[in-house]
């Protein structure tokens, strides 16, 4: 295992409803993974992504750490 293939590097699921797929990927490669499906699959179409449970879990945890739910505005 090379130093960039870290069993402590977090992984990511992507999901692929067109392709009634899922896995889960490297942080580092995620990017790559999707464009890569995508291209190979669906004719560049952004299709497959990251799960959206999480996406939307991630962009709510970020949201909160900003600030932006505080009601104090």
């Amino acid at each position: 295992m090379s130093a960039e293939e870290s069993d402590d590097e977090p992984t990511v699921p992507i999901v692929c409803e067109a392709c009634e797929t899922t896995s889960r990927v490297p942080l580092s490669e995620l990017r790559e993974s999707i464009d890569r499906h995508n291209e190979h699959r669906h004719d560049g179409e952004e299709i497959a992504q990251v799960d959206p449970v999480l996406a939307d879990a991630l962009a709510d945890a970020v949201a909160d750490d900003l600030g932006l739910y505080d009601d104090d505005a």
